[in-house]
């Protein structure tokens, strides 16, 4: 239907009752605009009738919005999960931050009451529009897309079947009417999306009595994010197990599974499913497996710059075993992943035990180790070592058949990564004594020891904080750091949903095998025989490690002191 000038109405109408514009003029570009599915802005820009700083400077004395340069912005400290990444893109309009009720966003067309209306109704909160350059606005839009490696267009109107792995479709028909309810499916489309966009690391789907919550893991801290209604948590349950090829009908029993979401032609995102039968239903925890993460780089990780040189020097050897050790949950996975992908090349051949495979990493041989069909790490181990390994990795060692497979493998020309589980590097050592390694096999295979934390960072609202002399005393200082130091605390902001931290760092001690500790190991010294001699060789341990972090700004003494010993 042609466009008549009773049908002008928002920016356009200002623009020709201002003069700006012809009417004419402002007929023909709402016309391509809506054929073309374009902004009204942005089809006035292409026409060449006003260049895009003639658009925003208008629109803003115009109705009294404040004008922002877009390109000053930081795209990570931005409240993407507030508007769905669907309007973002097809509407132009982008959320800059929340302050109380208020949500400033971002947009070429202050006018556009339509959209906003959407997004006041979506957010429940007051929306205050900023106006920007409607080219800036754009090429912002693309470059947040091209760096989270996110298409944000396909992310939106799809249903949950189109984004995950194509083996959904016959699971669907499966199961029938029941689960494939249009609401739970968009429910939970959501719940992952915005775990993926927060960046967190397990959902966690609990059942009670009379509420059903979900919890987010945050930086390593547990958040609850919803509490649905009870009655959709059989829909929910069935729902995730179909898709992780788990059977529906068993209740009784936990099961493991996995399952794929895809976000892009280049980015798909792994599910490592958990179920487990309580009081009132299935308790889901959903492990997100990011393979970006495997693929940060080391200097990503938090290595000082001399540790980092000793991990390298270790992992560039020919033979030897590299040890990685910490709590569930401290990062050793990604810490192993990492070496590997600077050691994977078409010249080498490498090959992982694990359990299970948590990423998959191409140009990698990944076993996943299976107990009940008779696949062990020591079954795996002794297969690698027919099929002309180079590097191999085992998941963890946990008995003293992989322990001494690993030790026979790292001394006779192959280079094995592991894991285990002890508090710091010099315990690693007795724990495989203590295994009944023979303290030689020990001293001559491993060359180098990692221990590690997780500690979360401060964000940027961080505040500075003044702590007592013998409080730093007792948590390791030296009197010398104190007059010049300057600690921080956690503030409080939008982007850190106001915790006062974002994101995570590691704390490592890194331990390389002397020749002095050998003989330790070799006379059956102890755990603390080795740390007196990581002391004298000023090894720093994990405490010593932390505080530097909390010296340079990064994290704060509380964390430090919440994940290490003194």
């Amino acid at each position: 239907m042609p466009i008549t000038s009773g049908s002008i109405s928002g920016l356009a109408r200002t623009l020709v009752h201002r003069g700006r514009l012809q009417e004419a003029d402002a007929e023909s570009i709402l016309a391509l605009a809506e054929n073309n599915g374009a902004h009204f802005v942005s089809q006035l820009i292409a026409s060449k009738k006003m260049t895009a700083v003639e658009v925003a400077d208008f629109a803003s004395q115009t109705f009294g919005y404040p004008l922002l340069d877009i390109n000053a912005l930081d795209t990570n400290a931005l409240p993407y999960e507030l508007i769905e990444p669907r309007l973002i893109v097809e509407q132009g309009i982008l959320p800059l931050s929340r302050r109380g009720s208020h949500l400033f966003v971002a947009t070429s067309d202050p006018t556009n009451q339509e959209v906003l209306d959407k997004i006041r109704i979506m957010t429940s909160l007051i929306i205050d529009p900023i106006v920007v350059e409607e080219d800036k606005l754009q090429k912002f839009i693309h470059r947040i897309a091209d760096e989270r490696d996110i298409s944000l267009k396909n992310l939106g109107g799809q249903d949950l079947e189109l984004a995950f792995a194509e083996e959904i479709e016959t699971a669907t028909i499966e199961i029938g009417s029941e689960v494939d309810d249009a609401p739970v499916v968009k429910y939970l489309q959501k719940i992952l999306l915005d775990a993926i966009n927060a960046n967190v690391s397990d959902i966690h789907i609990e059942p009670y009595e009379k509420t059903l919550r979900i919890r987010y893991r945050m930086d390593g801290v547990l958040y609850e994010v919803s509490q649905p209604p009870l009655a959709i948590k059989d829909k929910i349950a069935s729902r995730i197990k179909v898709i992780s090829k788990l059977d529906i009908s068993e209740k009784r029993v936990p099961q493991d599974g996995r399952m794929k979401l895809v976000l892009s032609k280049s980015r798909a995102i792994d599910f490592r499913v958990s179920t487990l039968p309580t009081l009132f239903g299935e308790k889901i925890v959903m492990r997100i497996l990011d393979p970006a993460s495997a693929t940060l780089g080391i200097d990503a990780l938090g290595y000082e710059p001399e540790h980092k040189n000793l991990l390298l020097d270790a992992i560039g050897r020919p033979y030897g075993m590299l040890l990685v050790t910490g709590p569930t949950g401290s990062g050793k996975t990604v810490s192993l992943y990492t070496c590997l992908n600077i050691l994977n090349g078409n010249d080498i051949n490498i090959s992982t035990a694990e359990d299970p495979a948590e990423i998959n990493l191409p140009g990698i041989n990944q076993v996943n180790v299976n107990e009940k069909a008779g696949l062990t790490f020591a079954t795996a181990m002794r297969a690698f070592l027919r099929q002309d390994p180079d590097v191999i990795m085992v998941g963890e060692i946990r008995d003293l058949e992989t322990a001494d497979i690993a030790v026979k493998a790292a001394q006779t020309g192959h280079l094995v990564l592991s894991t285990l589980h002890t508090n710091d590097a010099p315990s690693t050592l007795t724990r495989l004594i203590n295994m009944g390694v023979a303290p030689f096999n020990i001293a001559s295979s491993v060359h180098l020891i990692t221990a590690q934390r997780l500690a979360r960072r401060l964000c940027h609202c961080k505040k500075p904080i003044d702590i007592p002399t013998n409080a730093l005393l007792a948590a390791g200082f030296v009197e010398s750091d104190i007059d010049s130091l300057q600690l921080f605390s956690p503030g409080g902001c939008d982007l850190c949903k106001n915790t006062g931290y974002k994101g995570r760092i590691g704390i490592y001690q890194v331990m390389p095998v002397s020749e002095e500790m050998s003989r330790i190991i070799m006379r059956s010294g102890n755990a603390h025989d080795i740390a007196d001699q990581a002391l004298r060789e000023k090894i720093l341990t994990l405490r010593q490690a932390g505080l530097k972090k909390v010296k340079a700004g990064i994290t704060s003494l509380e964390e430090i002191l919440t994940h290490t010993n003194n």
